[in-house]
Formats: C-alpha cells, sequence, structure tokens
C-alpha cells in the first residue's frame, strides 16, 4: 500500500514523497491568540495529530510545527482595553489551546513557535524580496508586489484580474496596487514595534508563517495544513513571498482541512458563533469530542450540534462496552503479547487474527493510506468490535485470535489518537437507571429489537450499558 494525500495545489491524490527520506516535516497554521481555542480550532490541531500519527506508524520521523500568532491588531485592542501588556493577553490564550491539546490527548507539536520570537527572520525574508524588487517600502509599510508574481493565485485558483475587481485600499495603506499585501506594519504611537529598516513596526500576518516555517523546516518541507478558510488570503500570500524569496518550492502537499460548523456557518471568532472548548469539555467527554472530529474526512465540513455528539458518545459507548467484555476474559491488562498487531498486518503477516478482524485491519490501513480518511477507517473500528464480540458470545478463553484481535483495536485507536472515556464516580440520573432496567428487561425476554432501542436511547443520552454474566452496568460518556 502507497500513502497518497490529496494536494490542494495540484487538485489531486499524490503518493507521499518526502524532500529527506524517512522524514515528514509538517507545518500547520495555529491560532492567533486574542482569545480561547473553539472547537474549529481544536479540528485543525486534531487532523494534524492524526497525520502525525499515522506518518509515524508508516515509520517516518514527524517534525511537527504549530505557529502561534502573538502580536495583531486585536491582541493589541483587547490588551489596551484590559490596561495590561499584549504579552498577557498571548499567554494566557496560549495555555488555553495547549490545555485544549492535553485534554484531547493529542501529542504536542515538535515545536511551538511565536511570531515575536522570529522578528530577525521575518526581517530577513522582507529585507530578500524588498532586494528583489518584489516587495516596496511605503509610508513605514513594506507591501509584495502581486503584480510581479505571474504565479499568483495558484493555490486558490483564483486570478488577480478577478480579485483586482473588488479589491480596495483602506485607510491609511499607501499601496501601489490594490491586491499588495502587507509584510511590514509601521507602528502607531504607543503600539509594540520592533526596529527594521523601514522603521519601527510588526510583521504582517502572512510573513511570520514564511519565515517561522523556513527557519525549522527549511526552504522547501513536506506538508504544509490549516483550515479551508486559510486557503485565501493566507496561504496564497504564504506560497508566493516564500517562492519569490527563494526560487523554490514552498511545500509539496498542501492540506486543508474541512470547517466547523454551526447551524450551516463556520465557527468565528470574528462574528462570535463558536462555542468554546473550554465550554463544551465541561458537558462532553473529551474521547468524545475527539471520536466526532474524526467521523468526517479531515476535508470536508462537519456541523457541530448535540445530536452529532451523542452519536460520537453513542459509538464511543459501543466501543467501550468491547473493551470491557474482552477485559472480562484477558485481565485489565489486555493483549498476552507485545508489539502491534495493525504493523504486522502491514507488514503482510497476519499474526493469528479471524480473517473477519484481519480484514478490518487491513481495510483500516487503506483507508489511512487514502488522504487519511478517518471516517472510513472509525468503520473499521466497528467491524473488530463485532467481530471481537462475536469470539466472546462463543465461549473463548484467553485465546491467542482474541488476545491479538484486541491488540488490533487498541492500534488502530492508537493510530486515530483515539482514547477512552475518562472513569468518573457521576451520580446516576434516575431517567437512564429506569431506562437501562426496561432495557434489561426486554432482554430476559428476548425481545431484542426493544433492548436494542433502549441501549440506544440510553446511549443518546450520554451513557453505556455495559452487559455483565447475569446484570448489566452504567458507564458515562457524557458529563
Amino acid at each position: 500500500m502507497t500513502l497518497k494525500i490529496y494536494d490542494t495545489l495540484t487538485r489531486k491524490k499524490r503518493p507521499f514523497e518526502p524532500v529527506h527520506e524517512g522524514e515528514a516535516r509538517m507545518y500547520v497554521c495555529g491560532m492567533t491568540v486574542q482569545g480561547k481555542p473553539h472547537v474549529g480550532h481544536m479540528r485543525a490541531a486534531v487532523v494534524a495529530d492524526m497525520i502525525r500519527r499515522h506518518l509515524e506508524f508508516s515509520g517516518y520521523k514527524v517534525t511537527l510545527v504549530n505557529n502561534f500568532t502573538d502580536i495583531d491588531d486585536k491582541i493589541i485592542a483587547i490588551a489596551d482595553k484590559e490596561d495590561v501588556p499584549y504579552q498577557e493577553i498571548a499567554r494566557r490564550n496560549m495555555e488555553a489551546y495547549l490545555d485544549a491539546v492535553n485534554r484531547l490527548g493529542l501529542v504536542p507539536a515538535t515545536h511551538y513557535p511565536r511570531a515575536t520570537e522570529h522578528i530577525p527572520e521575518i526581517v530577513a525574508l522582507i529585507q530578500k524580496l524588498v532586494d528583489k524588487g518584489i516587495a516596496y517600502p511605503s509610508g513605514g509599510d513594506v507591501y509584495y508586489r502581486v503584480s510581479k508574481d505571474h504565479e499568483y493565485g495558484k493555490l486558490s485558483g483564483r486570478r488577480p484580474d478577478e480579485l483586482r475587481a473588488g479589491a480596495r485600499v483602506e485607510v491609511g495603506e499607501a499601496k501601489e496596487d490594490p491586491l499588495d499585501f502587507t509584510l511590514w506594519k509601521g507602528a502607531k504611537p504607543g503600539e509594540p514595534s520592533w526596529p527594521s529598516p523601514w522603521g519601527p513596526g510588526r510583521p504582517g500576518w502572512h510573513i511570520e508563517c514564511s519565515a517561522m516555517a523556513m527557519a525549522i523546516l527549511g526552504e522547501t518541507f513536506d506538508l504544509h495544513g490549516g483550515g479551508m478558510d486559510l486557503l485565501f488570503p493566507h496561504h496564497e500570500n504564504e506560497i508566493a513571498q516564500s517562492e519569490a524569496a527563494t526560487g523554490k518550492p514552498f511545500a509539496r502537499y498542501w492540506t486543508h482541512n474541512g470547517l466547523v460548523n454551526l447551524g450551516g456557518q463556520k465557527m468565528s471568532k470574528s462574528t462570535l458563533h463558536f462555542f468554546l472548548f473550554e465550554d463544551v469539555v465541561r458537558e462532553v467527554d473529551p474521547a468524545v469530542i475527539h471520536f466526532y472530529l474524526l467521523s468526517t474526512h479531515y476535508r470536508s465540513p462537519i456541523e457541530f450540534n448535540e445530536d452529532r455528539l451523542a452519536e460520537a458518545g453513542k459509538g464511543l459507548g459501543r466501543l467501550v462496552e468491547t473493551r470491557d467484555r474482552v477485559e472480562t476474559i484477558l485481565g485489565p491488562e489486555g493483549p498476552r503479547r507485545p508489539g502491534s498487531a495493525l504493523a504486522s498486518l502491514r507488514a503482510g503477516d497476519s499474526c493469528e487474527l479471524p480473517e473477519d478482524l484481519a480484514a478490518a485491519g487491513r481495510i483500516f490501513l487503506e483507508a489511512m493510506d487514502d488522504d487519511f480518511n478517518s471516517a472510513r477507517a472509525l468503520g473499521q473500528l466497528f467491524d473488530a468490535s463485532r467481530a471481537l464480540n462475536r469470539l466472546v458470545d462463543e465461549g473463548v478463553s484467553d485465546s491467542a485470535g482474541l488476545s491479538d484481535g484486541y491488540r488490533l483495536l487498541i492500534d488502530m485507536l492508537a493510530v486515530l489518537g483515539l482514547r477512552w472515556p475518562e472513569r468518573r464516580m457521576d451520580d446516576i440520573p434516575q431517567q437512564i437507571k429506569e431506562l437501562a432496567d426496561l432495557r434489561w428487561k426486554a432482554k430476559t425476554r428476548r425481545d431484542w429489537a426493544e433492548a436494542d432501542r433502549l441501549r440506544d436511547e440510553v446511549a443518546l443520552l450520554g451513557w453505556a450499558v455495559l452487559d455483565t454474566a447475569d446484570s448489566y452496568a452504567l458507564k458515562p460518556l457524557i458529563k
């Protein structure tokens, strides 16, 4: 199997061929930290984590860079309003983001650079563009000359002449052309600033990512990711200024995750149309949020609502039920043998897996190698779960097939970055107890359809029903 990645620039899936053999270097645009992260921010983080994990599973040494924009007009405005240094606004919101990463169980990025830490590299990159005549100083600012870039628009597919028709020059700007974008912003009185050949100021939004990416990963690296809303103008401007400066391709593959929508509209801080991650996690287990964010292919948009979260909780609950049934046989330590059953399948060795479990593992690998298709991969978790439940129902006792099959399920969860829900001692609501009792009665009289219906109803309310030999237990998925 060959790993293929959909590249926004070429608009097709291409085999993954890294710049450096055995390595994968990734840059994923992070937050502008004027506020705390919302669920939309965390989808980009979850997608990056999934890609990183599958690349590592596939044998690559991965370097992941996830930046913070820690200075911009909004951060300065909030700091002025609160009468605190801009660094305080950036610090607390970066901490909130990193806390969300931890709550979701994501592997921290290799580097979390901040724009203000890379001012020398930013200034040097702008100077290179000025020296080439593709950037020009004007009134304390520095702008990129779009008219000098004959490939401008190649990433987003937008033509400069079409863009120019709707473009305008903002008050205070001294551009040669409405499409020209800011590389350096001259400082207004009282604003934070850094020295430069063009006077005190701060970097424009687009140039900082080019400078940080190249400083850490090199002039050409493998994967550049971020939300679909960054495709234009942010990523278009990144690729333009980077390749104009170096004469080399900036990134070999551009990956863009679909947005998280709320009522059909994207979550956005600018429109106050979002749910903060810290608010959602008060009501929903982080493992359920993670599961939900992987339930749709990363390039597709996903709708955020309580029903979708409940469905994710229901699905994860079924996997938890399988885990607990298997562990009653194997014990809490699980599989008898160390190592990765999934890696064995990749190498052509099915271990001692029954065929239905081996098939689930092979299809899982095909899905992940086909542009990280987590939606299809999740389906194989349930196929594996059903196969494991069958072995338990057949009375298998500590067989190699059961052990290897459970090892396979754990391996697939790990590649996706999924964890089990947190175990809590929450009080069980009376409504949940009554529904679970009704389900047990339906099961004892062999009314399987009614028992399944009631189990699903309990799951939609955020609880998993776990059958034992002569009774049942309840475990919460949603707080």
